[in-house]
């Protein structure tokens, strides 16, 4: 993550230096952030969440977790919801559910999290304990974790919707090969939400799946929205392009996100965040204009030239 703060501290320069380090008057980000719908109910949902796999597996010193706390305080500042997380991140579910609970600020979220692909028993016994290291009777978004088969049934996650321990149920991978897969569980079992890999540099997903999602009316989630840090890597030491201005976009960061934005089959952009200035970045990339088609392409144009 060193790299995303050189990069931040370069592109921004003064306008956001009140916020290295942290301050607290300074949480919410300038603009309102953009909220979309979730095709099934036409609940509005923020398009800037968080990823908490590995940035929230920490342990109980509060030295530590002091930034994850101010993290969930510049999401409340600045309009931003939903917290995506999962019982094979290790101990993020639990800080998760440490952290919301020692506030009782559960009502501020947007909770998901996912269940693996195993029997019928051991699923049970996995959400039963999500539920109770997340302190909530019920979560918002129960997600089926990796699918794998084409013939995939979300049965067992109706079952937990309808016994009210989730609002939505939903679908992930983290890989293009399992989008043909993932295509043929959407079209037959008609998920609330799918989670996917989407970025700059991984645009596979606008071929098939992006479409697809669209077509059957399913929210979606973008993870991995800098590529582990590939985005990051690949312009450090370079500035923003200036046209970059024309949608509002004045860090690698904000681009990065807005350009997955522009796509009208995004719902939600969950990028893993472990700061709070990172948290006040990516809430201002959801507020404001978003790259029409041909900013679009001026981005991808850019991106041609830039060495990975």
């Amino acid at each position: 993550m060193l790299t995303r703060r050189a990069t931040l501290q370069a592109s921004v320069g003064a306008a956001l230096s009140c916020l290295l380090p942290w301050r607290a008057d300074a949480a919410a980000a300038p603009g309102a952030l953009e909220t979309r719908a979730i095709p099934r109910t036409g609940e509005k949902l923020p398009v800037i969440g968080i990823g908490t796999s590995e940035v929230f597996n920490i342990g109980s010193d509060p030295a530590e977790r002091a930034p994850r706390r101010q993290v969930l305080d510049a999401m409340i500042a600045g309009g931003a919801k939903l917290i995506d997380t999962a019982p094979s991140y290790a101990r993020a579910e639990a800080v998760v559910g440490d952290l919301i609970d020692e506030r009782k600020l559960r009502e501020k979220f947007f909770i998901a999290t996912k269940v693996g692909v195993k029997d019928a028993a051991s699923q049970q016994i996995e959400f039963m304990q999500s539920l109770g290291v997340l302190r909530t009777a019920q979560v918002d978004l129960l997600q089926l974790h990796n699918v794998r088969g084409a013939d995939t049934s979300l049965a067992f996650l109706r079952d937990f919707q309808q016994a009210g321990k989730t609002r939505y149920i939903g679908i992930t991978h983290w890989q293009d090969y399992s989008h043909d897969t993932l295509v043929q569980v959407i079209k037959r079992e008609k998920p609330d939400f799918l989670q996917i890999n989407y970025s700059l540099d991984a645009r596979a997903a606008e071929d098939k799946l992006l479409p697809t999602a669209r077509d059957n009316g399913v929210a979606v989630l973008i993870n991995v929205p800098f590529g582990r840090n590939r985005l990051f890597n690949a312009v450090r030491g370079k500035t923003v392009p200036p046209f970059a201005k024309d949608f509002g976009a004045s860090t690698w960061a904000q681009l990065f996100l807005k350009f997955i934005l522009a796509n009208d089959a995004v719902t939600c952009v969950i990028p893993g965040t472990d700061k709070p200035e990172y948290m006040v970045d990516n809430i201002i990339a959801g507020s404001g204009p978003m790259p029409t088609a041909a900013q679009r392409q001026q981005i991808l144009d850019y991106w041609e030239t830039v060495e990975i």
